[in-house]
């Protein structure tokens, strides 16, 4: 609409001028018709010259909407409780901290080569062989600011504009919009029953004529929290190897499972491409820092685009992260947090009827189908944020924007404090109980 108004108020202008010459010509007064040139402007049409480009033209990233509001909310003296956004409530490790901290008066936190520091790489590296016993190059080590640069990168560094890359028809929605953002084509892929994509629903794809140049999935699974089996895992490393599929597995919920095991790609595979951040489990968010493993034909790639596009990931948390790893009971302190919180968040859903759910077997997430209630999941998020003050995210983020079933699902992130998801969930529950009083009423008689 504004790019018509703009070559509407252009082709006016060029008309203007036309009769302004005519008439100048005749030697009659312009001064009325120079005056409407002057309204053309005033009126800003034409004061816009610098437009959106098309690339720009990108959803939103819902979370973020709803967490503005919710920050609004509390600066209006609200209370609002959190379950919205994936940031864990602790803070980083104490470690790491302190290590910052002696790096500051120490350290000149001057630029690092645009790869990362070499101590990290190499602590990197070894954090594969004792956790997974998998050998890890540090040279194909990648530190990036955050898993967001590394998904930049990972994109721009296999995949040209035009290029099809599968995604899994629930999935973080950055994905979907950074490679739309390149020009890439986004393939989706239904999850099965188990809320994964495995071998078995890739193949389906390829076999109908839609093979993608690459396949980008997390386990353990945003929104779902659904995760691979290590079986599962191999299958699909194994099946994007023989078909020429680049396989970037996103790990950057590793660490935070119940009950589940855990696995690298790299396990399986040295083609493939793994991206990891220490935003989640290591609860790092604000330090802006990530990793990535690349395939060794890659690195270079990699690495020119680094330099090009940030120079080097924040120094200072660079240097501090290389202790993160040795805090494992800090951070399995959480993990037990987490395990408590999903407990608490479960059992609220199963008093307000909700009872359709994925997995939650990983990550600090449950996605759940609210169709019974509502197929306007947007409207809900926000009655219940302005109503209950309980901030949560429509499903609309993480689908498909061309299939059916975001309006009927929502994501309740449990990574605060036991207290405030509890207590949030408790106002939930009593502002749903009324909202849905008949829905309810109606779903009791049926089940009795």
């Amino acid at each position: 609409m504004r790019v018509v108004s703009h070559s509407f108020c252009i082709l006016l202008l060029h008309f203007a001028q036309f009769r302004i010459a005519l008439a100048f010509s005749a030697g009659k007064d312009v001064s009325k018709l120079t005056e409407k040139i002057k309204g053309i402007d005033a009126a800003g049409l034409l004061g816009e010259p610098f437009l959106e480009s098309r690339r720009s033209n990108v959803a939103s990233f819902k979370v973020m909407d709803v967490l503005a509001r919710a920050t609004e909310l509390e600066s209006q003296g609200r209370k609002i409780y959190h379950l919205e956004v994936g940031q864990p409530s602790s803070g980083a490790p104490s470690k790491v901290v302190a290590a910052a901290t002696a790096a500051l008066s120490r350290d000149r936190i001057g630029y690092t080569h645009a790869l990362g520091i070499s101590p990290l790489r190499k602590r990197i590296s070894q954090h594969y062989k004792d956790k997974y016993e998998v050998d890890v190059d540090p040279e194909r080590i990648i530190v990036t600011t955050g898993s967001s640069a590394g998904f930049l990168i990972a994109f721009l560094a296999a995949f040209d504009a035009g290029d099809s890359v599968a995604l899994c028809s629930a999935g973080y929605p950055c994905y979907r919009n950074i490679l739309n953002a390149l020009g890439c084509e986004v393939t989706t892929v239904p999850i099965n029953a188990e809320s994964k994509v495995t071998q078995k629903e890739l193949k389906e794809v390829v076999d109908a004529g839609k093979k993608p140049r690459g396949l980008i999935l997390s386990s353990p699974s945003n929104p779902t929290g659904a995760m691979l089996s290590p079986e599962e895992l191999r299958g699909l490393c194994e099946y994007c190897e023989q078909e020429g599929i680049l396989f970037i597995s996103d790990e950057i919920y590793h660490g935070i499972s119940f009950g589940k095991e855990e696995e690298t790609a790299l396990k399986f595979s040295d083609k493939c491409m793994v991206i990891n951040s220490f935003s989640k489990y290591y609860s790092m968010t604000g330090w802006r820092l990530g990793w990535m493993v690349m395939p060794p034909g890659l690195v270079d790639a990699g690495n020119r685009l680094a330099q090009n596009l940030y120079i080097n990931a924040p120094t200072l948390s660079q240097l501090a992260a290389v202790e993160a790893f040795d805090c494992e009971a800090e951070l399995e302190a959480h993990v037990a947090r987490y395990a408590e919180n999903r407990r608490v968040v479960l059992a609220a859903l199963d008093d307000m009827g909700v009872t359709s759910r994925a997995p939650s077997d990983g990550a600090f997430y449950v996605y759940a189908d609210v169709g019974r209630f509502t197929r306007d999941a947007e409207g809900l998020c926000r009655r219940a944020l302005e109503e209950a003050g309980v901030a949560f995210t429509p499903g609309t983020d993480f689908e498909d924007p061309t299939g059916p079933v975001g309006g009927s699902r929502v994501r309740f992130s449990f990574c605060g404090s036991t207290r405030d998801v509890r207590e949030g969930m408790e106002a939930l529950t009593q502002w749903w109980l009324k909202e849905f009083e008949e829905v309810l009423s109606t779903v009791q008689k049926e089940l009795s």
